[in-house]
């Protein structure tokens, strides 16, 4: 060889992605630990306002509604625009939750009653025996185009 020839060298322009991947690995192990942990808690059926309809087959549900004062009134019993107490509420929802454990419970808020009122009503019913309680609300009315 000649001193003044020298052999270059070649770059190399590869990148080793093993390490990349063992780290997302590692990552991905630990995010699906720690994602089930984050959500635990009271477990709350939030109502939607873009929510489905009941199906048209179903039973029609038992259905409690508290109006601005905070009233009770209860779909059963014949008397429905006479408000009862939170101790009648209890007494003929369970009445109705024994002859039909499956039919839908649900709770029917003026939008400007109390919401400690909303809150108890579900406690009520909760009481009676209902294993779920949902919320009615108004669907959602399209916006309107100018």
């Amino acid at each position: 060889m000649a001193a003044g020839k020298r052999q270059k060298k070649r770059l190399m322009a590869e990148i080793n992605v093993v390490p990349y991947i063992d780290v997302m690995l590692v990552l991905l192990i630990i995010f699906m630990i720690t994602a089930p942990l984050l959500t635990q808690g009271v477990k709350v059926d939030l109502p939607q306002a873009a929510s489905q309809p009941l199906p048209p087959e179903s039973k029609d549900p038992l259905v409690l509604v508290v109006d601005a004062a905070g009233k009770y009134y209860l779909n059963v019993g014949g008397k429905e625009d006479q408000p009862i107490s939170a101790e009648q509420v209890v007494q003929r929802a369970a009445i109705v939750l024994k002859r039909q454990p499956d039919i839908s419970v649900l709770v029917k808020g003026d939008k400007t009653a109390n919401y400690g009122q909303v809150l108890s009503a579900m406690s009520l019913l909760q009481q009676a025996g209902a294993p779920s309680v949902g919320l009615l609300t108004e669907p959602l009315q399209p916006a309107k185009r100018r």
